[in-house]
Order: C-alpha cells, then sequence, then structure tokens
C-alpha cells in the first residue's frame, strides 16, 4: 500500500488475500468490518463507494488495523464493538467479548422474572452484557451488577450510560459475595457468566482467545468448575423464596455439576440448551 492509488474494492481485495495467507478466518468479512471501521462508515457503504480512493491517513490507519488482527487480536478489540441483543456494546481488552450462546441466558431470565420491581444480582458483569440487556427489556427492573476488575467496571458503566440504563444498573467492586451482608435474600434472580475454561481446554484454544482475552474471566480451575461450585454454594442464601438462578456453563458440564445441590436452600436443578443444542446454562431454583 505505497505509492499507487488504493480504492475502497482495492484495498478490499488485497486484505481478503493477506488475511487468507494468514490463515485468519472470513477473511472478507473481517478486511470489511475493519475498513467500515476505519472510515467510520456502514459496512454496505463499501459497496457503493467501490471507486473511492483512500487518503494516507486513512490507509495509514487501516494498515495498523490489519496489524493488529494478523496478529489474532479479535476484530472486536479493534474496533471495540460487539453486538449483542440487538445492542451495540463497547468493548476491549479488560472483558469477554459477548457470544451469542450468552443470550439464551438472557432469554431465561426475561422468562423468569417476576411482573413488577424486580431485583437482580449479574455476578461477573465485565462489559454489561447481560445487565444491560435485562435493563433494557424492562424498565421496572433493577440489576446489581458485579466484577473485580475495574476496567470491566468502567466498560459496563459506558454502556449502561450508552443504553440510558446507568440509572437501573448499579455497578460495584466485589469478588461474587464478598461485599453482601450475610444470608440477606433480597434478589428475585441471580445470573452469572463465570469462568468455565478447565486447564486442558484452554490449551487448545485459538490465540485470539488464550491470548487476547482475559485470562481471569476465562479460567476456572482444572475442570472450569471452580466459580461455578462457589456461586451454587453461596448464591441461594441471596435469593428471595423462589428465585431462580441461572449460571452459564461450558459444554459437557451439565454432566459434572449435580442436578441435587448439596444446599438446602435449593430445589433441583436443571439445564437449558443453547441455539446450537449444547446444554449451556443452570438452572435452580430456591425454596419457597
Amino acid at each position: 500500500m505505497m505509492d499507487e492509488t488504493w480504492t475502497i474494492l482495492k484495498v478490499l481485495q488485497w486484505t481478503t488475500g493477506f488475511f487468507s495467507r494468514k490463515g485468519i478466518d472470513q477473511p472478507r468479512a473481517n478486511a470489511e468490518v475493519l475498513l467500515a471501521h476505519v472510515l467510520d462508515t456502514e459496512r454496505i457503504q463499501l459497496y457503493l463507494r467501490y471507486d473511492q480512493p483512500l487518503g494516507s491517513a486513512e490507509l495509514a490507519r487501516y494498515r495498523e488495523a490489519i496489524r493488529r488482527r494478523a496478529s489474532c487480536e479479535p476484530t472486536q478489540y479493534i474496533t471495540g464493538r460487539q453486538e449483542f441483543w440487538s445492542l451495540e456494546l463497547e468493548v476491549g481488552p479488560a472483558v469477554l467479548i459477548p457470544r451469542p450462546e450468552t443470550e439464551v441466558l438472557v432469554e431465561k431470565a426475561l422468562e423468569l422474572l417476576p411482573g413488577t420491581r424486580a431485583r437482580v444480582l449479574d455476578i461477573g458483569t465485565g462489559s454489561g452484557a447481560i445487565a444491560v440487556s435485562l435493563a433494557t427489556e424492562r424498565k421496572d427492573l433493577t440489576v446489581v451488577a458485579t466484577d473485580r476488575s475495574p476496567g470491566a467496571l468502567e466498560i459496563a458503566r459506558r454502556n449502561a450510560v450508552r443504553h440510558k440504563v446507568e440509572d437501573r444498573v448499579w455497578l460495584a467492586a466485589m469478588d461474587l459475595f464478598s461485599a453482601f451482608l450475610p444470608a440477606v435474600p433480597v434478589f428475585d434472580l441471580i445470573v452469572a457468566n463465570p469462568p468455565y475454561i478447565g486447564d486442558f481446554e484452554f490449551a487448545a484454544l485459538p490465540r485470539e482467545i488464550a491470548e487476547h482475552e482475559p485470562v481471569e474471566a476465562l479460567r476456572g480451575g482444572v475442570d472450569g468448575l471452580d466459580v461455578i461450585r462457589k456461586i451454587l454454594a453461596e448464591a441461594p442464601f441471596f435469593l428471595k423464596p423462589g428465585g431462580s438462578l441461572l449460571i452459564e456453563i461450558g459444554k459437557g458440564q451439565d454432566e459434572m455439576l449435580p442436578l441435587v445441590p448439596d444446599n438446602s436452600r435449593i430445589d433441583t436443578c436443571g439445564f437449558i440448551r443453547d441455539y446450537s443444542g449444547v446444554l449451556r446454562v443452570m438452572h435452580c431454583r430456591a425454596n419457597g
């Protein structure tokens, strides 16, 4: 990309070939998303402006985006955006990139919430994807969203502001339930997308995930269940009678989790499939 004239079409063709040689998945889509980001436009506009030449500053910014993607940095971190539940969310290296399978948890949460003025706890909120999605759907909802990471909480705050729910998404820095009064059942629903990648599985993750997304939000111990077990042990004490606990889990982890947890406050638990048919969400209900 030096002295010749580079049009949008020519740049996209070159970048698609380069990404293909580098083994980047969906090379054309990646090239288009990054160029649209650099030009601050929609992807569809690229097709309408194929013959438009790029200026030197635009080429420089695009070269930098290409370099970052070629090093396996996720496209979402380069653009700073990811869509979730039809909402555009800010993302960055301090938070996991929200995945489509987590939308199943949001969908189930909305089904389980009581009719009015419900209170939800979102453990390990990250980007705030779950908390913000629930708050945008239910105007009477209050969500307490917690995380250990100050960087994650700042991104969650900006996402709440972006979608005008900052008055109903209350952010708190804590590890699990550490800052709450013991055994006070104040929540109608507790949701969590905790670290659940086991050591063996982590070693096989793509570079985009293992080298760029926050390790502390991914790894859950040898079998991936360390944090999930803590949540199952503690969460029931903060649920109102009849309240529900929803936890996202990894593929196959349903076989390692009890259908009847060793907790007198919880009835039997079950599992919910995601859109790919994987048992993805554990659902437990408090006695009452």
